[in-house]
């Protein structure tokens, strides 16, 4: 099989990839690599045909026979399974307000500070109301980038939410989270707040729902 693989070329490899649902990045030898680890199975042989009669029969067994105490999973198993994040619950109108807060934000110009092209520090860095009396854009010439205005506010009705919908609280211990409703509330931590508390608003929060917009992986190890 390597040998058939040494033979192909690097687009036929990425097409067999493809077909199997793999990755199709990296040089030739990482593409066999990659093949011979995930040998092509034969779909028809392997799965067998059941009607839709035997699929109802199947399923009120499984219900019958599953036992909430029997160990289903294995514990290194519930690592790999891909939990959802929490969804806001929105009325018609807050959801019909984030869609055209979205439309507005893609007509939005980009703001550039003046004399960004200039120096990279001001490339960077976010607006400024340009100052100066000769300044061209202080002055609105034409060929200037637009500045800020409040013509281009948002809808007054999405005002304050993130895109997801959710109204963000800003919290800094655990202590924070009482008193938020995990269906219209999600809570960002304070940059400033340190892996050992931010531990304990991660683990808080997955207890009672709430959707931490900056969670971020922790190694746990130590007093952790």
């Amino acid at each position: 099989m390597t040998d058939e693989y040494e033979a192909m070329t690097v687009p036929e490899l990425k097409d067999l990839l493809r077909e199997r649902g793999l990755k199709v990045g990296g040089n030739k030898s990482e593409l066999i690599a990659r093949l011979l680890d995930n040998p092509e199975s034969d779909e028809s042989e392997t799965t067998p045909v059941v009607s839709d009669v035997e699929v109802e029969e199947f399923d009120d067994d499984f219900d019958d026979d599953f036992d909430e105490d029997d160990d289903f999973f294995e514990d290194d198993d519930w690592d790999n399974i891909h939990t959802a994040r929490q969804k806001p619950v929105l009325d018609e109108d807050t959801a019909k307000a984030l869609a055209f807060r979205a439309q507005q934000k893609k007509k939005q110009p980009a703001f550039r500070r003046q004399e960004w092209y200039r120096y990279k520090r001001l490339s960077r860095s976010s607006w400024r109301k340009p100052n100066g009396l000769q300044s061209k854009m202080r002055l609105n010439r034409k060929y200037r980038p637009p500045m800020v205005r409040i013509g281009y506010r948002k809808i007054s009705s999405a005002r304050g939410l993130h895109p997801s919908g959710f109204k963000e609280v800003l919290v800094h211990n655990q202590n924070d989270l009482e008193g938020l409703d995990p269906e219209t509330q999600a809570v960002r931590i304070g940059a400033r707040v340190g892996n050992r508390k931010r531990v304990e608003i991660h683990d808080k929060a997955n207890s009672l729902g709430i959707r931490v917009l900056n969670q971020r992986k922790i190694v746990r190890k130590g007093d952790l």
